[in-house]
């Protein structure tokens, strides 16, 4: 079992911890219940695939979902690029399969060739799709996020165009911090301006409001998404919201642990923001409620 501190609590109370974060040295392959991570980006030029890698090597889930664009599709049919790197995750989630982690994959808009093989593998389950029962009984819609998003859904020739636009300012934003000698976030002017169009975007999509009313029809009390590249633990109409974020600009994903509480960790080790476990007590969910397929 893993040893949490007691932060149990039906409401939901959670907020940004201080600018510095927490820092956590967590052992070598620390069991989890739960990791959640999307938006790796494999065949970008400004995916942080190694950064992963370090990630799946620390812990040794129970379950672990890619929560969509794992593979960037529009960037490996542009030019191919895969690098050994690639290689050394595929291999660990495999060791990790073979160990007993059970492996979920709902893909996501840059991966979306995968949804014309929707089915179950044996390996990995592959969905658009999950509800998954945490620890402390409660449930969570899983899914990608970019059928909620209208500027996707309605405008694809336009997302793609964004996306080109979004790469040509990662490379400008990375070269100018390096000239600059910032070794620590080379991407952070970028994101900054991704997360001011992404506010649009949403407030024109109502991203996360469609997220959480499609968690309320299933029964759900929160949703696990990614897609816009911006992590956060936040209540939305009295339901969780917890989106991964992303291996581009963040390096982010979300780990459950025994008693069903969440925490949304940075790659460094520190914890940007947590979700306390439910204090009902409820029975231990059986095993296969924990990535329950509905689509």
């Amino acid at each position: 079992m893993t040893t949490r501190p007691n932060i149990a609590g039906n409401k939901l109370n959670v907020g940004m911890l201080p600018a510095q974060g927490l820092r956590r040295t967590p052992p070598a392959a620390q069991p989890v219940r739960s990791l959640f991570a999307s938006d790796v980006h494999l065949g970008s030029k400004h995916t942080q695939a190694e950064a992963f890698l370090e990630l799946i090597e620390r812990y040794e889930p129970e379950y672990l979902y890619i929560v969509g664009d794992f593979i960037d599709g529009w960037k490996l049919k542009r030019r191919w690029r895969w690098k050994p790197c690639y290689d050394q995750i595929l291999h660990r989630l495999m060791t990790l399969k073979r160990c007993g982690t059970k492996l979920y994959y709902a893909p996501g808009n840059h991966d979306e060739f995968l949804r014309n093989f929707i089915a179950d593998y044996g390996i990995v389950d592959m969905r658009n799709e999950f509800v998954h029962q945490a620890a402390d009984g409660r449930r969570y819609l899983v899914t990608h996020g970019d059928k909620f998003d209208k500027v996707e859904q309605s405008m694809p020739w336009l997302s793609l165009i964004g996306a080109y636009a979004y790469d040509l300012l990662l490379s400008a934003n990375y070269w100018l911090n390096w000239a600059r000698g910032k070794k620590h976030n080379r991407y952070a002017f970028c994101g900054m301006i991704k997360r001011n169009v992404k506010r649009l975007v949403k407030h024109v999509s109502d991203f996360e409001g469609q997220l959480i009313e499609a968690a309320a029809e299933q029964r759900c009390f929160g949703i696990i998404c990614g897609h816009i590249h911006t992590p956060r633990i936040m209540q939305l109409d009295n339901l969780a919201y917890l989106n991964t974020g992303d291996w581009v600009e963040n390096c982010t994903a979300l780990v459950e642990y025994d008693d069903g509480s969440f925490e949304l960790n940075r790659a460094d080790g520190r914890i940007l923001a947590q979700l306390p476990a439910a204090k009902v007590e409820t029975p231990e969910p059986d095993e296969s409620t924990a990535g329950v397929l509905i689509a």
